[in-house]
C-alpha cells in the first residue's frame, strides 16, 4: 500500500488538475456563445446567397461553360481544404476531422488521382506538414478569423483551380449539429455547381414564387462577379461551424476530465483513509506489543 504522503500528493495533483479543466470548460462555455451567435447570424444570409445563385443558375441564360470557377473537366489532380483548431484538449474532435480526410485522400490515390492538401489550423497544418501533400497551410487564424482570412483561404484553392494545377477542391470542416454532436463534413468547393432544384422539389417551394427573370447586366456577368463571393461565402461558413464546434467539443471534454477528476480523487481519498487506518493500527499494535514486553 502506499505511504500516506504519497496518495495526499497525489489528490493534491489531481484537485488542481479538476480546477484548471473546469475553468477551461467555464471558458469554452463563454466562447461556445459568441461563436454560436456568429455561426446562427450568418445562416440567413448563406441562404439567400444561395437562392440567389439558386436563380441566377436556372432561372436565366447563364452558360457553365463561359464560367471558369464552374468548368468540368478531367480529374486528375484534387485539392483537399481540411479545416481544424488551433488548440487541442477538445476530444477527438480534431482527430475525427484528420482521420476522415486520411480516408477521402486514400480512396482518391485509390482512384489513380493525385492529392494535394491545404490546412487551416494548426492541427491539421501538423499532421498533413509530415506526408509532403501540404500545398499551403494557415495557422493561428481560428481564435479570431474575419471573412478576409475565408477570402484569403477561398483565393489560394482558386488559383490553383484556374491555373490548372488542382482539377478538383474539396473542403472537409467539423459541421456543428448541437452541444453533443459535432460530426466531419465534406463538401465539394470547385468547380462550383449550378444550384439546382432537387427531384420533386418545385420552382415555388425551392426559390418562392415562379416567374421569369430579367439579369441586367446579363447572368454571366453577375455570376462572374458572385461566383468567387459565394466561396467566399461558403469557406467563412466552414470557419464558423467549426469554431462553434471546436467550443462545444472541447466543454464536453473538459465536464468529463472534470469528472474523472472527481472519480480519482474520490478512490485515492478511501485509499488514503485505508493507509491512514492501517499506519494508525500498526501504531496500536506496537504500543500493545511494547506494553505486553514491559509485562513480561
Amino acid at each position: 500500500m502506499p505511504g500516506l504522503k504519497d496518495v495526499k500528493n497525489k489528490i493534491n495533483g489531481i484537485t488542481k488538475t479538476a480546477q484548471i479543466t473546469k475553468t477551461m470548460y467555464m471558458v469554452a462555455s463563454a466562447k461556445l456563445r459568441s461563436a454560436q451567435k456568429k455561426m446562427e447570424d450568418f445562416r440567413p444570409y448563406t441562404a439567400k446567397f444561395t437562392d440567389v445563385m439558386r436563380e441566377l443558375s436556372h432561372g436565366g441564360d447563364s452558360d457553365a461553360g463561359a464560367l471558369p470557377l464552374m468548368e468540368e473537366r478531367e480529374v486528375k489532380t484534387v485539392e483537399i481544404l481540411v479545416i481544424t483548431s488551433d488548440r487541442g484538449l477538445a476530444g477527438s474532435f480534431n482527430s475525427n476531422i484528420i482521420r476522415t480526410t486520411e480516408r477521402l485522400r486514400r480512396q482518391y490515390e485509390a482512384e489513380g488521382k493525385k492529392v494535394s492538401i491545404v490546412s487551416v489550423g494548426k492541427k491539421a497544418s501538423r499532421y498533413f506538414r509530415k506526408t509532403g501533400l501540404q500545398r499551403a497551410h494557415f495557422n493561428d487564424i481560428m481564435a479570431a478569423f474575419q471573412m478576409f482570412n475565408a477570402r484569403d483561404i477561398a483565393q489560394s484553392v482558386t488559383s490553383a483551380f484556374l491555373s490548372g494545377e488542382v482539377d478538383k477542391v474539396d473542403i472537409v470542416y467539423g459541421k456543428f449539429y448541437s452541444m453533443a454532436i459535432q460530426k466531419p463534413e465534406v463538401e465539394a468547393l470547385l468547380p462550383i455547381k449550378p444550384v439546382t432544384v432537387e427531384l420533386g422539389e418545385t420552382a415555388e417551394t425551392a426559390a418562392g414564387p415562379a416567374g421569369a427573370y430579367s439579369f441586367e447586366p446579363d447572368s454571366n456577368e453577375l455570376m462572374t462577379g458572385l461566383l468567387p463571393l459565394f466561396l467566399n461565402v461558403q469557406v467563412y461558413h466552414a470557419l464558423l461551424e467549426v469554431g462553434a464546434s471546436e467550443q462545444a467539443a472541447r466543454m464536453t471534454a473538459m465536464d468529463n476530465a472534470t469528472k474523472a477528476c472527481k472519480d480519482m480523487i474520490k478512490e485515492l481519498t478511501q485509499l488514503y483513509n485505508k493507509a491512514r487506518q492501517a499506519a494508525v493500527t500498526n501504531e496500536l499494535l506496537d504500543i500493545v506489543g511494547g506494553a505486553e514486553a514491559l509485562k513480561g
